[in-house]
């Protein structure tokens, strides 16, 4: 019989989102390499599976209030614009 590991349910999520944020990046380097058109449809399903599993991971995260999102200030927004601009203008 298995014991409890002694995880809260928040390292628990945490673990699983960080999981799906790895195998993302797997999956992408995956598509990217793929050999032939099927492979490639193949790994591209398995990617937005994983994007849909992360992200419904991170809505249950943040409704806990286990992982909190600051809303950036306009002003912050309105020079991270201007500054990417600026690089794409160069």
């Amino acid at each position: 019989m298995m014991e409890q590991c002694g995880f809260t349910d928040k390292e628990k999520a945490t673990d699983l989102l960080q999981s799906e944020k790895y195998l993302a990046g797997c999956y992408n380097s995956y598509l990217l390499e793929a050999a032939t058109p099927e492979v490639k449809q193949c790994f591209s399903g398995i990617l937005n599976d994983t994007h849909s599993m992360q992200q419904q991971l991170f809505e249950d995260m943040n409704s806990r209030g286990w992982y909190p999102v600051t809303k950036a200030q306009e002003q912050k927004i309105g020079e991270a614009k201007q500054k990417f601009a600026a690089k794409v203008s160069q």
